[in-house]
């Protein structure tokens, strides 16, 4: 066996002579070969001729042949001392196997059992006198390949077997032993054969062999080399778990990132295409579900819902103007509230027609109107079905609350808007394109920033609860500055509205009596006076005295040339704002009025009188 170290004849694998036959008796051994000498004559133990070391051969033991030729083992008594010496054991009793005519050689025994011969102790060397024994020399050369398990081997051991890989093909599967060729051997019977080896295994994973707690003591240097637990077809191993992990991984990401290069460019060339043509099919838009037709009563919604069935548009012709404008029911009589300057176009014989909320119309009449409050009253006959206008109290109302304004700007009947109380006892005085004065109506107003326009004259003002606390009657407009009502401007969140106690006394008065009382002091103004305060003239508009006798500032002392600074706390600062005050209250009420006079301030009470002119 030539492992790839030199190959040397060892003295187990030579040739041993048999005999004085094959080698003449003292003649030189031939080198390599292992020399035997005569009996008593051993070789000593040495380097041989050709640089190898021999051993001696055993001392055959005396007495190793009994007389059968059989080998026989020494008895112990007959050992050997360390020293060298031999010297008879004690005697022992008598023994079988100690008595040479009871000895039974090596052998089988007649009852079919194998029975060996006692053991013979071999006898040591005698050491010449005067010679140091040698010390022991190693039996052979270092190993270089003294790796574990075997170490270094002793003199009989078995040298280590030789392992080589088995061939496999390129599927991992063994290949079975080809069939013996001509001349060969057969194999031993029983053994398998080429044509009786199974087919090749179909390929499955083994598992992998776990590694050695401690692989020094477990290392073979001839094991074949491990093969991949699988293989591919062509032959290359198949790639570990964490390998096609991370392949996948690989393959997903790449997916992934051609998939949204793919779909960017297929949406941006919909999207291009979608808005040159226009979209696909027809088109249509997205609307939110109907909903429940009721609102919270205190909302815009549910404050004109309740109060647009009372508003009526009223439409006036006469022999020389026309106009529209707003009303509300007051009764189911027929009666019906709004503005003078509404229905003083129609003259005495010109035509008033009513249009409702549900359509319908109706010619109505003039009860009565008053220029000085800028308030008229008209009825409608042969209509059923009337829903009157809830009344609400305008003491109550405070700056900021929200209000509803319905009218029929510009002709537009029903149209709603909201605002708050802007401020309350505005005095404004509207109308005055007579010239003399008799049209000018003085109202101490509610003003709010609800869009009032053209149209809406007439109109109730409600409050969160639906109630009229107000009839729209002027706005302030952005053309000429003036306070008419039938200026045809456009609204700028001025307006201005009768307060509704003053509304509900005249058109009482009105329906009962056909004309309103004014409450009245009894003097006449200068309203040229420029100063601050309302002045009371030197003489009256008829040339009498400006004081009326008998009437109330007569009673209460007021002398010409006074100048009124305060009614009932509140400052003055005109004539006409002292006609407004007066006007806010009903005849027969008594006033605290403050009076200059001479440099000196006088405090006057006065009982306001009626008059049923201006």
């Amino acid at each position: 066996m030539n492992e790839g170290k030199p190959t040397k004849a060892k003295w187990w694998s030579r040739p041993r002579p048999q005999g004085p036959a094959d080698q003449a008796e003292g003649a030189p051994a031939a080198p390599g070969e292992y020399s035997v000498g005569t009996e008593g004559a051993p070789p000593v133990p040495g380097p041989t001729a050709d640089g190898d070391y021999e051993l001696g051969q055993p001392q055959q033991a005396a007495g190793t042949t009994d007389a059968g030729g059989d080998f026989a083992l020494r008895s112990p008594r007959d050992a050997v001392r360390e020293d060298g010496s031999s010297e008879p054991g004690p005697e022992p009793g008598p023994e079988p196997w100690s008595r040479p005519e009871d000895r039974v050689p090596a052998g089988i025994r007649g009852d079919g059992d194998f029975e060996l011969s006692l053991p013979l102790t071999r006898t040591a060397p005698a050491v010449e006198e005067g010679r140091a024994e040698p010390s022991p020399k190693p039996l052979h050369d270092p190993d270089p390949y003294s790796t574990p398990p075997y170490g270094e081997p002793g003199p009989w051991a078995p040298a280590p077997p030789v392992q080589h890989p088995a061939n496999t093909p390129s599927h991992g599967t063994a290949i079975p032993t080809p069939p013996q060729a001509h001349g060969t051997p057969a194999p031993a019977p029983g053994a398998p054969s080429y044509a009786d080896a199974p087919p090749p295994a179909p390929y499955a994973e083994t598992p992998p062999t776990p590694p050695p707690a401690d692989p020094w003591r477990n290392y073979d240097p001839w094991a074949p080399v491990p093969l991949p637990t699988s293989l591919q077809h062509n032959g290359a191993a198949v790639p570990a778990e964490d390998g096609r992990r991370k392949r996948a991984r690989k393959v997903l990401v790449v997916g992934a990132v051609l998939l949204a290069l793919v779909s960017g460019g297929v949406g941006g060339a919909v999207g291009a295409y979608l808005e040159r043509n226009g979209g696909v099919g027809d088109v249509e838009l997205p609307q939110a579900d109907a909903e429940p037709a009721g609102r919270a009563p205190d909302s815009v919604a549910g404050i004109a819902a309740r109060a647009l069935p009372s508003v009526v548009t009223l439409h006036v012709s006469g022999a020389e103007e026309q106009g529209t404008g707003t009303g509300f029911v007051l009764d189911d009589r027929g009666h019906i509230l709004t503005n003078n300057h509404v229905v003083e176009p129609a003259g005495a014989d010109g035509d008033i027609s009513v249009t409702f909320h549900s359509g319908d119309t109706a010619k109505a009449t003039v009860v009565g109107r008053d220029s000085g409050y800028d308030l008229a009253v008209v009825k409608v006959t042969g209509v059923s079905g009337l829903r009157p206008m809830t009344l609400g109290n305008s003491d109550s109302v405070q700056v900021g609350d929200p209000v509803v304004a319905i009218g029929a700007p510009y002709d537009l009947e029903g149209t709603v808007t909201s605002g708050i109380i802007s401020a309350k006892e505005r005095p404004i005085t509207a109308g005055g394109e007579s010239g003399d004065g008799s049209d000018v109506s003085y109202v101490d107003a509610l003003q709010t920033d609800a869009p009032i326009n053209p149209g809406n004259s007439g109109g109730p003002l409600l409050d969160s609860k639906a109630r009229v606390i107000g009839i729209n009657s002027a706005i302030r407009s952005a053309d000429d500055g003036s306070d008419s009502g039938g200026a045809q401007s456009g609204s700028i969140g001025l307006g201005f509205a009768i307060p509704v106690n003053q509304g509900k006394r005249v058109a009482e008065e009105l329906i009962n009596t056909g004309k309103a009382t004014h409450p009245v002091i009894g003097v006449t103004l200068d309203m040229d006076y420029a100063g601050d305060g309302a002045r009371v003239g030197t003489k009256g508009n008829d040339g009498g005295p400006a004081v009326i006798a008998g009437g109330a500032g007569d009673k209460a002392g007021i002398k010409a040339g006074d100048v009124v600074t305060e009614v009932d706390g509140q400052r003055i600062h005109s004539g006409e704002e002292l006609i407004v005050k007066t006007r806010a209250h009903r005849p027969g009420d008594r006033l605290e009025l403050t009076v200059e006079r001479g440099g000196e301030e006088l405090t006057i009470s006065l009982v306001l009188g009626s008059s049923d002119g201006d």
